[in-house]
C-alpha cells in the first residue's frame, strides 16, 4: 500500500544514504577496529562481560550487587543515522526503536536514553526537528525508558538517534558467541526494509508496512527468546541478514545453514529489487559476505534481499521463538560461515 508523502519537505533528499544503509561498510569497519590493538588497562571493579571482540550489539559490564542483592549488568549502546523516511515524526520513531533494539538484542531492558541530533539549522526549520524528537520520545515512552536530554550539533546533514543505557541479568544475556550446533534459527521481523526505504527515497512512495515494521519494538521478541531459554541472538540491521548471520556464526565457531524458502519478506520487497532500488550499502554487504558464504542455487535477487541493509529490523535468535518463523539451523563449523539451501 502506498500513499503520497505527508510532508512537503523530502528529508531523505538531505542525506547521502538512508537509515542503517549509511553505516561504514562492515569490511572497512573491521579493518579500522582491528588496527586498534594497543593494550589499555581495564578499569577495576566493573568487569567487561561483552565488548567489541565478538561484534555484539552493545557493550555490557558487570555491576557489583549492592547489599548482597541480585547481580546486574549494565548495557550501553548508541545508534543514529540519516533520514530513512521523509516524515520527521516517523523518522524519530524509527531511529528510537532502532537504538533501543540493541539493548533488547542483548537480553536487557532500556532504562534511560539521551538524544543525539545533528541538524542543518539554516536549511531545515526547527519545527521538523521538534517532530523528530517527538517521535523518539513516544517510542521511548512506550518502552518504559526515560529520555534525559541529549546532545545536538549544527551539521549540513540531518542525523538522529539515541545513546541508550539498560540493565540485564548477567547470567541470561543474549550474545553472538553463544550459538551451538543443533540450534534452530528464528527471525522475528521480515526482510526488505532497505529496498523499500530506497524506493521511498527515490520516488516519494510511502510504504506503511515498512514503517510499521521499523517502529515495532523488539521488546516482546527479546522477552520471548529469554523465556524459551535462548542465549544467542543479534538484531538484523545495517549489515543485512547475511552479514549479521556471518558475525554470529564466526563468533560461535559454527556454520549457519539458511533455508532461503523460509525467510519472510515484506510485501513489495522483491518488486523493489527487480526495479533496481538496491542501496550501495546492500551491495557492499553482499561483497563482504561472499567469501564466507556458500550461495548454493540462490538467484541474484535473493542474494541481494538476504544482504539488504535493514533499519530497525528484527531479532535473529538461535532458538525457537513463538510466532517467529524458523529460517535455518546452526551446524558444526565447516568451510563457510553461512550456507544457503
Amino acid at each position: 500500500m502506498t500513499t503520497t508523502p505527508r510532508t512537503p519537505v523530502r528529508l531523505t533528499r538531505f542525506a547521502h544514504g538512508g537509515g542503517c544503509a549509511c553505516k561504514i561498510p562492515p569490511g572497512e569497519l573491521e579493518d579500522l577496529l582491528g588496527s586498534l590493538t594497543a593494550p589499555f588497562p581495564a578499569p577495576a571493579g566493573t568487569p567487561l562481560l561483552v565488548g567489541a571482540a565478538t561484534g555484539d550489539d552493545a557493550a555490557v559490564v558487570a555491576l557489583p550487587a549492592p547489599g548482597g542483592g541480585p547481580a546486574q549488568a549494565l548495557v550501553s549502546t548508541a545508534d543514529f543515522f540519516t533520514p530513512v523516511v521523509d516524515d520527521p515524526y516517523d523518522w524519530g520513531r524509527i531511529a528510537a526503536a532502532n537504538a533501543l533494539s540493541d539493548v533488547y538484542a542483548m537480553g536487557g531492558h532500556p532504562v534511560v536514553a539521551v538524544n543525539l541530533l545533528a541538524w542543518p539549522r539554516e536549511v531545515l526549520p526547527f519545527e521538523l526537528a521538534r517532530e523528530v524528537l517527538r517521535g523518539g520520545l513516544e517510542i521511548a515512552a512506550a518502552a518504559g525508558c526515560h529520555v534525559g536530554g541529549g546532545h545536538s550539533v549544527d551539521d549540513p546533514e540531518p542525523k538522529y538517534g539515541m545513546a541508550v543505557t539498560g540493565l540485564a541479568d548477567p547470567a541470561r544475556l543474549l550474545r553472538n558467541d553463544a550459538g551451538r550446533p543443533g540450534l534452530p534459527l528464528s527471525l522475528t521481523k521480515p526482510l526488505g526494509l532497505g529496498v523499500l526505504n530506497n524506493r521511498h527515497k527515490a520516488t516519494g512512495e510511502r510504504f506503511e508496512q515498512a514503517v510499521a515494521t521499523m517502529v515495532a519494538l523488539n521488546r516482546d521478541a527479546s522477552r520471548a527468546a529469554l523465556a524459551a531459554g535462548a542465549t544467542c541472538a543479534t538484531d538484523v540491521t545495517g549489515f543485512g541478514l547475511l552479514g549479521h548471520l556471518h558475525k554470529l556464526a564466526r563468533a560461535s565457531n559454527v556454520t549457519a545453514v539458511l533455508d532461503t524458502a523460509a525467510v519472510p519478506y515484506l510485501d513489495g520487497a522483491r518488486d523493489a529489487v527487480r526495479d533496481g532500488y538496491v542501496s550501495g550499502g546492500t551491495r557492499r554487504n553482499l561483497d563482504w559476505v561472499a567469501p564466507f558464504t556458500d550461495f548454493g542455487g540462490a538467484d541474484a535477487d535473493t542474494r541481494l534481499l538476504l544482504a539488504d541493509a535493514q533499519t530497525s529490523g528484527g531479532l535473529l535468535v538461535a532458538g525457537e521463538v513463538p510466532g517467529a518463523p524458523v529460517i535455518g539451523e546452526l551446524v558444526p563449523h565447516g568451510p563457510h560461515s553461512v550456507v544457503l539451501r
